[in-house]
């Protein structure tokens, strides 16, 4: 659960890509359309197109995608966006979620972070929704995918608790970025990053010579009261 269109491709794909082939389904949910990520585009033009980019990056490995429509830049933790989460977590019953860091340079992604947190403990209480209830449902693995270059707010590093080797997969989860051609001129002109599929890499790489692989990407899980504190990526995709 991220926070725009394009977050999974850059924090998790390969490790998305990783659990499809291991027999999971996946689905890749955004908080919002993306309606700032743009210098030219209406908040409408924007959203159509990054939503269409978001469906064609997913279905290059076979994910499900969702977006809550709420809006870029502006979303909120409150008790409208908590329960469209919640619902949105009784339809999927999700056994494990990977979502933002909790101290990321953008507030969005902090608060899909919380937001994420708060459905995956909630969703399992019978009250909490006038959804039904799965049989399966239970409190998920939760995992904090790694923030821009690594590091919080104070640009201290994030130290991971647990690396997934993507190099086999870089090639796929670069195709996936590449379906995100609206961000290009963006990230240019808004967060001075040329070439933004070579940035995702270039991370990728870091994160990988640090466990002794090509490219990987890092996580630190959450492991607070009654979560799973076993380490099921480790356990599966051991570096």
């Amino acid at each position: 659960m991220m926070a725009h269109p394009d977050d999974a491709e850059f924090h998790c794909g390969g490790t998305l890509l990783r659990l499809i082939e291991a027999g999971w389904q996946v689905h890749i949910v955004s908080a919002t359309a993306g309606q700032c990520g743009t210098m030219t585009h209406s908040p409408q033009e924007i959203a159509a197109i990054r939503l269409n980019e978001a469906r064609a990056a997913a279905a290059v490995i076979g994910a499900i995608y969702h977006c809550l429509d709420q809006f870029d830049g502006m979303l909120m933790y409150d008790r409208p966006t908590l329960q469209l989460c919640v619902d949105l977590f009784r339809r999927l019953s999700p056994a494990l979620v990977i979502t933002h860091h909790p101290m990321d340079y953008h507030t969005d992604h902090e608060t899909i972070c919380r937001l994420a947190r708060t459905a995956s403990f909630l969703y399992p209480c019978p009250n909490c929704s006038t959804l039904p209830l799965s049989p399966r449902a239970t409190v998920p693995y939760l995992y904090y995918a790694d923030p821009n270059e690594g590091v919080d707010i104070f640009g201290k590093r994030v130290e991971p608790t647990v690396y997934v080797d993507i190099s086999a997969k870089l090639q796929l989860v670069t195709r996936m970025l590449l379906c995100h051609q609206s961000q290009a001129q963006w990230l240019r002109d808004h967060h001075h990053v040329d070439a933004f599929e070579q940035a995702m890499a270039e991370h990728a790489r870091w994160r990988g010579s640090e466990c002794g692989v090509e490219a990987a990407e890092a996580f630190v899980q959450h492991r607070g009261h009654a979560y799973p504190r076993e380490d099921v990526l480790a356990a599966m995709f051991t570096v």
